[in-house]
């Protein structure tokens, strides 16, 4: 029964513990602080649990977590010298980073670029992306109103890529700049690294001065940074060989290559190591030792960075039958490198110029399509606007024959008018034939004389045949009265003043003040031709 009980407790133990690994397992959080913590000794798991943490983060859709768990994966394959697989995931974040446009992140890894860059000696490409990094952080500091001081590890990478570079006038600039905007409680970079730089500028100038500077810095590095103690020593290296003593120059060199080693970092800087103990070895004499050095600066070189193995070339020259062969095929390789440099550029020529033929060939394609399309289009409008006129003339003529025939139906109405005045005024005379007076009577009632009911059938037509005119004329001058726009409309018709007195029953005098009103209500200049204003309308 107890030995039942212990083995229950036992599982019930062992699930808890179970169900914590996994937990942690599943939290992206404690995979990407337990990598953090294994970086440096196990760089191999560290890589593992930075992938991890990162694809955990994606599911998460926590873009910026990811890109951390990058740049920290990235960092340790950097201190491992695989720079291409570093370069690769970096641009990984940098297409990420597009996407969420957090420019202080992009800063940092165009920082990160340029860096890589730099180990490659791809001076142009490095400047520019770490130039590209500083602007950004000097706009962020810019708009939110920050210290200055945030600038200082931008300009402090400059340093060391234009120290690793040669260029001693700007690497004394920039480092002008990081003493500038320095403070002690603010800065991302600790002074220590800034006066590591300084002596660095010393080495050739004053290397006691450099040896002096770098020992009152050695304590703070080797509590603080002790991988940081490869590039140290091996500057305190040159700056004792620059001076002759080289027991000192070696034992700083060899001390270098055994904290790389140890911290397995910065494996890098181990080729300029061996090739400086080369050269040491060279001057003693010791041409065998400097021989296996050399060689295997130019293995660590050819490991690391490949591209990058023909500057050995001119480290240190020892005279023997071995170097003296293999100086010989190296340019050798380097002139069937040429060759093939050559005959790639004339294939790149030759797709240059079937490029730019095809592109010729597809501008004057889409040059004639489209110059088609404006005729087509030109062709098209021009049919559309000949149409358009044709029917607006048709339209004007069909308007020009009913007004006529509105006219001539006017005029006979006049004319008749006119006949049955002068038929009543003769009955009217042979009234003194008293014997037909009755009949007269009956005759004179049937006729009778309407001018109202004649203006309104002849209104209707009117009206009917110009019913824009008729709306224009009361939509701009609302204040004519039914006889005013009588007179207006018979004005359009080209009538004159007698005919529309006799139309409308009324005398010429009256057809002549209503002409004058209509004027006044329309609000016009003596210079200006009553009939011809309303024919325009």
């Amino acid at each position: 029964m107890h030995k039942s009980l212990s083995l229950l407790l036992f599982f019930i133990i062992f699930l808890f513990s179970m169900n914590q690994v996994l937990g942690q397992d599943n939290d992206p959080d404690k995979v990407y602080e337990k990598a953090i913590k294994i970086r440096l000794e196990h760089p191999d798991s560290a890589i593992y649990l930075f992938s991890k943490s990162y694809n955990k983060y994606i599911q998460q859709k926590d873009t910026i977590k990811a890109i951390y768990s990058i740049l920290n994966e990235s960092e340790v394959y950097e201190n491992n010298a695989k720079y291409a697989k570093s370069y690769e995931i970096l641009w990984k974040a940098v297409i990420m980073l597009d996407e969420s446009k957090n420019e202080s992140l992009k800063s940092v890894l165009y920082h990160r670029l340029g860096r890589i860059f730099s180990y490659h000696k791809r001076e142009k490409e490095s400047i520019e992306y770490l130039k590209k990094a500083l602007n950004i952080q000097k706009a962020i500091t810019k708009k939110n109103n920050f210290s200055k001081v945030n600038l200082v590890p931008y300009y402090y990478s400059l340093v060391a890529t234009y120290r690793e570079l040669n260029n001693d006038a700007l690497t004394k600039a920039y480092l002008d700049s990081c003493y500038m905007y320095y403070k002690k409680k603010e800065s991302l970079v600790a002074k220590a690294f800034i006066d590591f730089e300084k002596a660095c500028q010393f080495i050739k100038s004053d290397s006691k001065k450099a040896i002096e500077l770098l020992d009152e810095l050695y304590p703070w590095f080797k509590k603080n940074s002790p991988t940081y103690l490869v590039l140290f020593n091996k500057y305190k290296g040159d700056a004792y060989f620059e001076i002759s003593k080289f027991e000192e120059s070696e034992k700083c060199y060899l001390d270098a290559l055994e904290t790389s080693k140890k911290y397995n970092s910065h494996v890098d800087f181990t080729a300029l190591i061996y090739g400086q103990l080369a050269k040491l070895y060279a001057e003693k004499g010791n041409y065998k030792s400097a021989f296996v050095n050399l060689k295997k600066e130019k293995e660590l070189d050819q490991e690391v960075f490949d591209i990058r193995s023909e500057r050995n070339q001119n480290h240190i020259e020892i005279k023997n039958e071995y170097l003296i062969e293999k100086e010989k095929q190296n340019q050798l390789l380097q002139e069937q490198y040429l060759k093939q440099l050559e005959q790639e550029d004339k294939i790149k020529n030759l797709q240059r110029i079937v490029l730019l033929i095809s592109i010729i060939f597809i501008l004057a394609i889409g040059f004639s399509y489209v110059k088609r399309l404006r005729y087509k289009h030109f062709s098209e409008r021009k049919m559309l606007e000949m149409s358009k006129e044709l029917e607006i003339k048709k339209k004007n003529e069909m308007l020009d024959l009913k007004n006529k025939e509105l006219a001539t139906s006017a005029l006979q109405i006049i004319e008749k008018d006119e006949l049955l005045k002068m038929l009543k005024n003769k009955i009217e005379t042979a009234k003194t034939d008293k014997s037909k007076v009755s009949e007269i009577n009956n005759v004179l009632r049937t006729i009778s004389v309407s001018n109202n009911k004649n203006w309104e059938e002849f209104k209707l037509r009117f009206v009917d045949v110009n019913k824009e005119f008729y709306d224009k004329v009361f939509e701009r001058f609302p204040n004519l009265s039914q006889g005013d726009q009588k007179i207006c409309a018979l004005i359009k018709l080209n009538f004159s003043s007698k005919d529309m007195a006799k139309l409308l029953g009324i005398s010429v005098e009256s057809v002549h003040t209503s002409r004058h009103r209509i004027r006044k209500k329309m609000n016009l200049d003596r210079s200006i031709n009553l009939e011809d204003f309303i024919n325009s309308i």
